[in-house]
């Protein structure tokens, strides 16, 4: 049974409620950059979005929201439009004015940008510091009210401040406080019309910290709509896996009232993908004994047993992942089979396309590395460099190196602390410009965009064992 929450109404939609779970994706063009805006935004409209998000770095951009929103509009195109704003809280200020939602992260909308810093404070010091945070978030409430805006607080695990960062560590308890510190004064101010997102590009820590999320609000009667997403999920089958165990896991559970599939693809690409994990919800098979013909999901030792049909493959894959994430998060098994059911047309397929899938699903559940880990974001107006034709050179060099996780980012919002689970990261640093990290560090700063990949690669070589002897 769904969760049951309280609806924020966002343009002409509302999420939350019984409203059914809404699909969105984001653009990936400049901002600035009307006719590809809108051009993009019809694309992921037609194809099913119920909302698109574009970035908004500052002013100029916010403010050109009105003139994609006033083109979209006239040619028959209603559905609501969110600023994304990351660093500047005035430019959240400017879009609410124009758009029907505005996205802002409590991990840099007051705080400084995050630098993996230790901070003390007393008790004192950080009252005061949430106070900053109420002094910047009233105003912003008030013009939201105003002009009927929405707002999505959406925190990163990436982009944790190290304010909080340094009181609660990397936890999920730190993640759930980022966002209960804002959510606090919104409910203070009597504003309803929000809805709460926490993402990861780690699976098990989504879900985790989600779930410790609504355990919290609803120990303080809180009841906001949620949105999901597998932040950096990649692109691909594994991308896609990846998306379907995180988020399948929840809304398994009956978490989530909107979701995104972010792939390192076009934009429009993502939403066929979430429509189909929202379709396969009512029809997943649920643990059971192992009998009868027809599918099933059983657990035998430390192993989950999956006989499965589907129309297609690609079904299949999205089905299995779904199915098993929870109970694979959960480490209620660490071991996985996949069988098509007898009969199935996906029964002549060769077993090995079902171990594979396996695989992929232990991966993305964090269980077992068989592959690289490659940790991509799916780009935006903020992205400095052609991320698809990038990562596609990364992966061609690195495939064969078994256990080893790559973070892949467009700009620095997210880069390093969503990085932080890499081995190595290669970051936008400015247009052209690339640094290189390892782990947490930055050791090759603002090399040529022609220069970068050979970089990166000669980086691993020259530092990089690994375990498996590869």
């Amino acid at each position: 049974m769904r969760r049951k929450t309280t609806i924020a109404h966002v343009g002409n939609i509302a999420i939350g409620g019984t409203n059914p779970i809404r699909i969105q994706s984001m653009a990936t063009v400049d901002t600035n950059d009307t006719e590809g805006c809108v051009a993009q935004a019809k694309r992921i409209i037609d194809a099913g979005g119920e909302l698109v998000r574009f970035t908004t770095q500052g002013t100029r951009e916010a403010e050109n929201m009105k003139n994609i929103s006033a083109r979209l509009k006239a040619d028959g195109y209603t559905q609501p439009l969110v600023a994304d704003v990351h660093f500047t809280a005035h430019t959240a200020d400017v879009a609410a004015q124009y758009c029907e939602k505005v996205r802002i992260n409590p991990g840099n909308y007051v705080d400084p940008g995050r630098t993996f810093k230790h901070l003390e404070y007393t008790d004192e010091e950080y009252a005061a510091e949430l106070q900053k945070i109420e002094a910047k978030l009233v105003p912003f409430i008030n013009i939201c009210k105003e002009h009927h805006t929405a707002v999505r607080i959406g925190v990163n695990h990436g982009s944790l401040s190290d304010r909080i960062m340094s009181r609660y560590g990397d936890t999920p308890e730190g993640i759930v406080e980022s966002c209960m510190e804002f959510l606090r004064i919104f409910r203070r101010e009597q504003f309803d019309d929000v809805v709460i997102s926490i993402k990861a590009s780690n699976t098990v820590v989504m879900v985790t910290t989600v779930r410790l999320l609504v355990k919290t609000m609803d120990a303080e009667d809180m009841h906001y709509p949620l949105h999901l997403g597998v932040t950096e999920a990649g692109e691909g089958e594994d991308g896609r896996i990846k998306s379907a165990v995180g988020i399948g896991a929840l809304l398994t559970e009956g978490i989530g009232d909107t979701i995104r599939v972010s792939l390192s693809e076009e934009p429009e690409a993502e939403i066929p993908v979430a429509r189909k994990l929202v379709e396969l919800i009512g029809s997943l098979p649920l643990p059971l004994q192992k009998e009868g013909n027809q599918e099933r999901m059983w657990i035998e030792d430390d192993t989950l047993h999956m006989v499965l049909d589907a129309p297609d493959f690609e079904t299949l894959q999205l089905k299995a992942a779904m199915a098993a994430g929870s109970l694979l998060i959960d480490r209620k098994a660490t071991k996985l089979i996949i069988q098509p059911e007898s009969g199935s047309k996906l029964f002549t397929l060769h077993s090995s396309l079902f171990t594979s899938l396996a695989d992929s699903i232990l991966q993305a559940a964090r269980i077992k590395f068989t592959k690289t880990e490659y940790i991509s974001c799916p780009g935006c107006g903020r992205t400095l460099y052609n991320l698809q034709e990038t990562i596609a050179r990364i992966k061609k060099a690195t495939s064969h190196l078994v256990g080893l996780k790559i973070g892949i980012m467009g700009c620095i919002v997210n880069g390093p602390g969503e990085m932080a689970d890499a081995d190595y990261g290669y970051v936008g640093a400015g247009r052209g410009k690339i640094s290189l990290y390892r782990g947490k560090e930055c050791v090759l700063k603002n090399i040529p965009e022609e220069e970068a990949v050979e970089r990166l690669l000669e980086l691993i070589e020259s530092t990089y064992h690994s375990p498996s002897g590869c």
